[in-house]
């Protein structure tokens, strides 16, 4: 049984720095490994990601992070990603990483994703320069999540799992307003995650949208933005399948995993 602790948007700033610390310092004690669902600061900056990288230095669990779009602002995605991965953290996009946790392995496959909207009701690659290029963005992150869940099938994992940071499917974005839902996520990443294989999809970015969610192959997904599970992480018990065995992993939550004395919400805008 994999105990994995996820959480995403928790926007530190300067004015954060040890926020989260004290929750997470017990981390080892329920958790194999912590997702970290992007928008982990509030602009971008570097100043911004060595408090992010302060808060999870050194939990003794291997933590793994996508970053969102609030990662991006400063147009120092690149600096954030290093001073994370200076502090241990594993910072996927397009790619993946296979864990040894309890007995067995997890593999996690990871892209911050982008939006374009759900079928029936999503931008199409047609027309425009701009809007050509706003769609192939968000396709070429889906097939960089397809391809990363492909070669962990490869590795014997007993549970694979896609972290994103924009929604893959409407369901956990329920809380949102429906205008916006174009820019929460994309059917695109569902697609990739039900065609390689996830045993569960975790990701942020809609603070007001629900926690509990599948794909249309029925793969978990769990929005984990901090304002939406209202704790230091969630927290999801995954069952590892023995390689080459069949299974149906049953996922369990515990309702109080995570929680934090006094923490309702970490300071930072809305995901949009």
């Amino acid at each position: 049984m994999a105990r994995v602790a996820a959480v995403g948007d928790i926007h530190l700033g300067p004015d954060c720095r040890g926020l989260l610390r004290p929750s997470f310092e017990t981390l080892h004690e329920s958790a194999d490994v912590l997702l970290l669902a992007g928008d982990l600061t509030r602009h971008g900056t570097v100043e911004e990601a060595e408090v992010v990288a302060d808060e999870v230095r050194d939990l003794g669990v291997p933590v793994v992070a996508v970053l969102g779009n609030h990662d991006y602002h400063s147009e120092q995605e690149t600096d954030v990603a290093r001073v994370l991965t200076d502090a241990g953290v594993t910072v996927l996009e397009g790619d993946s990483v296979v864990l040894p946790v309890a007995g067995g392995k997890v593999g996690v496959a990871g892209t911050k994703g982008f939006c374009g909207g759900f079928a029936g009701r999503s931008a199409g690659e047609f027309g425009e320069r701009e809007m050509k290029e706003f769609v192939r963005t968000t396709r070429r992150g889906a097939d960089g999540l397809r391809r990363a869940l492909s070669e962990l099938s490869s590795d014997g994992c007993g549970a694979r799992i896609a972290l994103t940071h924009f929604a893959p499917v409407p369901d956990t974005l329920a809380g949102e307003p429906v205008e916006i839902y174009p820019f929460l996520g994309s059917y695109l990443l569902a697609e990739a995650i039900d065609e390689s294989g996830a045993d569960l999809a975790v990701h942020g970015h809609a603070h007001l949208g629900t926690e509990h969610g599948m794909t249309a192959a029925g793969v978990r997904v769990r929005n984990v933005a901090q304002p939406v599970i209202r704790r230091a992480f969630a927290l999801y018990h995954l069952p590892l399948a023995r390689p080459g065995a069949d299974g149906d992993p049953t996922l369990v939550a515990p309702e109080r995993a995570g929680s934090a004395r006094g923490l309702s919400g970490a300071p930072g805008s809305r995901g949009e």
